[in-house]
């Protein structure tokens, strides 16, 4: 069952947190002032909560609602956390398939994703708490419902989920048109976990670097890239294929 997505006014906000809603992000108006925004911005941040401040149009386009200058995105799902991928996915006969997301912003290439994932037996998805596309309605819609169906984990810093993974025997490969091997020369029949960048800036260069391999897809015509959602749709049935034998 879908959640509620929105929730505003600051009180209401701080009493979700409280309740341990899953928040996404939190907008909150520019140049607020007082003790119950001060209360707000603090139990945001003992939270780890992603806080945008941003003028009064934008929370007027929100919501029609008296938001009081905050209003909060709360994702329609529940998260795992990242032990509980990799534990669930090691008590599988089959090798582990993760897809780990690096700041991807865009929550239809999110959901178009999620669907490809449910479709080739991902195991879990892994993002970034701050700078990764939310789960929103359109998300779930762009999905077709494959959200409620893949778990979906949050961690402070995605090098470190590579380092986790490393260290429970999942190698991992950085999907980057920079690499030199094709993704058909990368061997997914062992438990893996495929790094996708962001729409803009691609892969960060530092988890380039922890990766233990980086493919790309041979491309023929003049554009010099694909849509990640069609990048990560290639590398995973990839997988598919080979893991088919």
């Amino acid at each position: 069952m879908e959640k509620t997505t929105q929730i505003y006014g600051i009180r209401a906000i701080i009493e979700a947190v409280k309740a341990n809603e899953e928040i996404d992000k939190v907008f909150i108006q520019k140049g607020l002032k007082g003790d119950l925004i001060k209360d707000l911005e603090r139990i945001l941040r003992q939270n780890d909560i992603t806080a945008a401040y941003v003028p009064i149009e934008k929370l007027n386009r929100l919501t029609k609602n008296n938001h009081q200058g905050a209003v909060a995105n709360i994702s329609p799902i529940s998260f795992v956390s990242l032990e509980n991928l990799v534990t669930n996915a090691a008590s599988k006969e089959t090798p582990a398939l993760f897809l780990l997301l690096d700041q991807l912003s865009d929550v239809r290439n999110f959901g178009a994703i999620i669907r490809t994932a449910e479709c080739t037996g991902v195991d879990g998805i892994i993002i970034q708490k701050k700078g990764a596309a939310p789960v929103t309605a359109d998300t779930i819609k762009t999905s077709a419902g494959a959200a409620f169906k893949v778990p979906i984990a949050k961690v402070d810093h995605l090098k470190d989920a590579v380092f986790y993974l490393q260290a429970s025997g999942i190698k991992i490969v950085s999907a980057t048109e920079k690499a030199k091997q094709s993704v058909y020369d990368i061997s997914f029949t062992e438990s893996i976990g495929i790094v996708m960048g962001s729409e803009d800036r691609g892969i960060t260069p530092s988890i380039i670097k922890a990766s233990d391999f980086t493919a790309k897809i041979p491309l023929k015509g003049e554009i010099a890239s694909l849509n990640v959602s069609v990048a990560c749709a290639v590398f995973l049935y990839e997988s598919v294929r080979q893991r088919l034998g």
